[in-house]
């Protein structure tokens, strides 16, 4: 029998690495709260955080074995996995972003005018302003709605939500663009 007062983080990551599923309940339940709370603080939204402290967790589960306690301490390997998914979703949001530039780039009418493209400029500047006052769970539902033209059944089966739920982060999205928007006229 494993005593819980002296059993060490480096001593669960060992047994997690033999697939006890045990010890890796208890190392959840030891980090995971700590591992959001780090997100948080790297600047991760707060769904993020629970959703990269979840994929953490399951990093950590499949990659025990390549734990080396000589190398570093398990609160340090457990966190370094943290920050480097959150680098990671950093990098796909980076990428998704200069995709969708280029996109908006190459619509771009040849014959327009300067100033069209000033106003245009303008618009698309106050749009990713106002995209960003949503919560990551209302960005998805509007991007999904209005840039890929789905309907909210579509979207409800894509996130695996009830539709109830994607029709309410869609209405308090658009009540916070609205608003948003306000501050334009």
């Amino acid at each position: 029998m494993h005593d819980r007062v002296e059993e060490t983080g480096e001593d669960l990551i060992v047994r997690v690495a033999r697939g006890d599923r045990e010890a890796f309940t208890r190392l959840f339940a030891a980090y995971a709260g700590k591992v959001k709370g780090y997100l948080l603080r790297l600047g991760a939204p707060a769904a993020a955080a629970e959703d990269l402290a979840q994929d953490a967790m399951v990093a950590i589960w499949r990659r025990a074995a390549s734990f080396d306690a000589t190398k570093a301490k398990a609160s340090t390997w457990i966190f370094v996995i943290a920050r480097n998914a959150w680098i990671d979703k950093l990098r796909r949001e980076k990428t998704e972003l200069a995709y969708r530039s280029v996109i908006v780039v190459s619509e771009e009418s040849e014959d327009e005018a300067p100033d069209e493209a000033v106003v245009r400029g303008q618009t698309e500047e106050r749009v990713s302003a106002a995209m960003a006052t949503l919560s990551e769970e209302q960005r998805q539902v509007v991007r999904l709605s209005f840039f890929e033209d789905r309907s909210h059944s579509e979207i409800a089966e894509r996130l695996s939500l009830p539709l109830g739920t994607v029709k309410s982060r869609l209405r308090l999205a658009l009540i916070k663009l609205r608003a948003h928007w306000e501050q334009y006229k």
